[in-house]
């Protein structure tokens, strides 16, 4: 991990917080893949429309085989800000490849063109989409999962909140590297605030493009600041232990067993946020890869 740090260093990368949001994306989408695994050959990957909360949005399907899966709805990360399809598409296939499931990409809406809660709003309303939705496309509606990774994962934990609230049954919430706090306030973040990646002026950055301060308490942005915690769908909490992030996983895993929820939590010593998707360089990455795929499996067969 140190040496990918130093490699990324002696890029000379400019840091997202010092680019425009455009800038940010495109310097995003070269770096994206380069320490992922190559894209993985795939029966099905289909570019399709969906219906988000106010349009239709981009979303991408994998499918390991023609017959009639279950589905991951996966959420991407890049702090509400940044981040694609494209981004996400070695890790995307690598998911459906492992777990034997489809996965449906989603392309939500990004701050600041579109500011809390339209990427909570579209992914809320793909979620209840899918489960009506998928026989159509060949997909087995009645068993469906949430997951993404960083930002992504915080989505996936408000959307399993709000499946539970509004009745939908899910088989897992798989949070990778999640953020689940409302102020970035906890002792990891001050700890690896900087030379880990993520840094502190990052993560300020995109939140303050993302929302307002007045709106960090909310649920919807801080899943850890929810009411209740009981009845949801079981969870796969994946953090990297130098991560500034590592310390709300962990409290929002505690959380949800506290509440007596299933968690699977699975903590990945001496890597850095966004470590899965460096499968080329880090072992750890295939590793969490594998604990993924074999989560939605197990989920799926319950």
């Amino acid at each position: 991990m140190a040496g990918v740090l130093s490699r990324i260093h002696r890029a000379n990368r400019p840091a997202f917080h010092s680019l425009t949001p455009k800038q940010a994306r495109i310097g995003y989408l070269m770096g994206a893949e380069i320490l992922d695994l190559p894209r993985a050959p795939l029966a099905r990957v289909e570019n399709l429309q969906v219906p988000g909360a106010e349009g239709p949005l981009a979303a991408r399907l994998y499918a390991p085989s023609d017959e009639r899966l279950p589905v991951l709805l996966y959420l991407h990360g890049g702090g509400f800000t940044i981040g694609s399809l494209d981004t996400h598409d070695s890790l995307c296939r690598q998911l459906a490849l492992r777990s034997g499931a489809a996965v449906l990409s989603l392309n939500y809406r990004l701050a600041p063109e579109h500011r809390f809660p339209a990427a909570v709003d579209d992914c809320w309303a793909v979620m209840t989409w899918l489960a009506k939705a998928a026989e159509s496309y060949g997909l087995d509606g009645t068993r469906i999962a949430v997951g993404g990774d960083s930002a992504g994962g915080t989505l996936a934990a408000v959307c399993a909140l709000h499946a539970r609230d509004i009745g939908l049954k899910l088989a897992l919430q798989l949070l990778i590297t999640p953020g689940t706090t409302a102020h970035a306030d906890t002792a990891s973040h001050k700890l690896f605030a900087n030379g880990f990646l993520l840094d502190a002026a990052s993560i300020d950055w995109f939140f303050n493009h993302y929302i307002s301060h007045h709106h960090k308490r909310d649920w919807r942005f801080a899943p850890l600041e929810a009411d209740d915690h009981s009845d949801l769908a079981p969870a796969c909490v994946l953090l990297a232990e130098c991560d500034p992030l590592v310390d709300e996983g962990i409290a929002y895993a505690d959380q949800l067993r506290a509440n007596g929820g299933r968690v699977q939590l699975e903590l990945y010593r001496g890597v850095t946020h966004d470590f899965i998707k460096m499968g080329r360089a880090i072992p750890e990455a295939l590793t969490a890869l594998a604990a993924c795929g074999l989560a939605v499996k197990e989920a799926f067969q319950a």
